[in-house]
């Protein structure tokens, strides 16, 4: 697996570091990297554009739809290419082991790929928080699989020097201050039905980017959200509160949940890494949220390179598609779906010695324009390729932000998968300012769940 000459460059200044570069190293953020960290270029062949600034409201095609995702976005193109099985092989080294595996097991499997446009863009304030982050961002006192210390508003290590770095970049990545949406859960599990099997308001902060926020004032909690659930009829008023920490050796995860039976709200420290989530039928375990989430402390994250992939990019329209229109009973209706090349930073995490988890070694596949991952692979205690999963990108040019949007994840040695995170009704998805502290506590749950 190869590293882009930029980016070896770029490892070689910073290998002696942990964290923070220093002024001098920074400044390649002005020049042969984007604000963010990519790389500005595009590719040798000219099949990945150079970073010209990313999207914005003007956006041709960028239709704006109230309080969602907007629909048009480069809605009269078509596709450059079809990858099927009379194909394939020309084109392998443009995919991951997940999607192989997916040709492998379904005959009718394709992926329509289309012209690359680097929409990526953010604030301004982002960028500026990011530069800052560069040169004083780095890990806590116990330890970079830990945490961070030192970084606010934009992601900590634009320019990485290991895979634990790239992964802190991920889960501290930009989607909004806050957001409001409402969203379900699908399973196919492989014997031709579909079901839903959850479906839920969702009041989300990340503290990590209020307004104004300094590394000193951000506090403990990079991430707290909210859930109440209205489907299936069965789950209806359930509810469940989680925080994410910053440095997993100070602080706790927190979460709660309400059962309406029950009358009350319970701490559920549990509900974190590997437990399975109730919504997703066994598809999805909780640090499978957004491809990986939470704590990165189980295991050691190495970086293996930069590969030029297809990846699922500026899938607007999939978020105006109904659930079961943007399925199959077997996997992700691929007609719905778009596809381009972009370059990705590759990180592997083997569990560490003295830790457990149902998945002893993952893979991440992360977006050098967004820092957000696209792809997933897990391998089983017998060394398997058991899931794979991955992201839509979506794109809010309002903001601007390209977020991971809904994502699929699929069981390759069972059957089945999920589709996860699909907004409903179909492209509702708002980016807010941050709310009210108090909602996110276990009192204000239970009462808004009775209601």
């Amino acid at each position: 697996m190869r590293l882009d000459a930029i980016a070896t460059v770029l490892l070689l200044l910073v290998s002696n570091a942990q964290g923070a570069v220093t002024p001098q190293q920074a400044e390649a953020l002005r020049g042969p990297l984007t604000p963010v960290g990519a790389e500005r270029a595009g590719n040798a062949a000219g099949t990945i554009p150079p970073w010209t600034g990313g999207m914005s409201a003007e956006t041709p095609h960028a239709e704006s739809a109230a309080g969602g995702v907007v629909s048009g976005l480069f809605a009269g193109e078509r596709p450059v290419l079809t990858i099927d099985h009379s194909n394939l092989a020309q084109h392998a080294a443009h995919l991951p082991d997940g999607v192989l595996a997916l040709f492998d097991h379904f005959p009718d499997y394709s992926m329509r790929v289309f012209p690359t446009h680097r929409t990526a863009a953010l604030p301004q304030a982002v960028y500026d928080a990011i530069a800052r982050n560069a040169i004083r961002a780095h890990a806590a006192p116990s330890g970079i699989a830990y945490g961070v210390t030192g970084a606010a508003g934009g992601v900590p290590f634009p320019i990485p020097s290991n895979g634990a770095e790239i992964v802190w970049n991920h889960l501290l990545a930009f989607w909004g201050a806050a957001r409001e949406d409402h969203v379900s859960t699908y399973v196919a599990p492989g014997d031709g039905t579909i079901e839903q099997t959850a479906g839920y308001r969702e009041t989300t902060d990340f503290p990590f980017y209020a307004p104004g926020v300094k590394p000193e004032s951000v506090g403990s909690y990079y991430f707290k959200t909210r859930r109440l659930q209205d489907a299936p009829p069965s789950r209806v008023g359930e509810g469940y509160i989680a925080w994410q920490p910053l440095d997993v050796a100070a602080d706790r995860f927190v979460a709660w949940r309400y059962l309406p039976g029950e009358h009350r709200s319970r701490k559920a420290p549990s509900l974190s890494y590997d437990t399975p989530d109730p919504d997703a039928s066994g598809y999805e375990s909780l640090d499978e949220y957004y491809l990986f989430f939470g704590g990165q402390d189980r295991y050691g994250f190495r970086l293996l390179g930069k590969r030029e992939l297809y990846i699922p990019y500026n899938n607007n329209r999939l978020a105006l598609y109904p659930a079961r229109e943007a399925m199959t009973p077997v996997h992700a209706n691929q007609d719905a779906l778009r596809y381009e090349l972009h370059r990705v930073w590759v990180v592997e995490g083997t569990l560490a010695a003295d830790k457990h988890d149902i998945v002893p070694r993952r893979r991440l596949y992360i977006d050098e324009d967004t820092w957000l991952a696209v792809y997933s692979e897990e391998w089983d205690e017998d060394g398997r390729l058991w899931k794979f999963g991955h992201a839509t990108m979506m794109a809010l040019p309002d903001v601007p932000v390209v977020f991971g949007g809904s994502q699929f994840m699929y069981d390759l040695i069972h059957g089945g998968y999920c589709y996860d995170f699909v907004l409903s009704p179909p492209g509702e998805y708002r980016v807010t300012g941050l709310h009210q502290p108090d909602i996110f506590s276990a009192d204000a749950m239970a009462a808004d769940s009775l209601r």
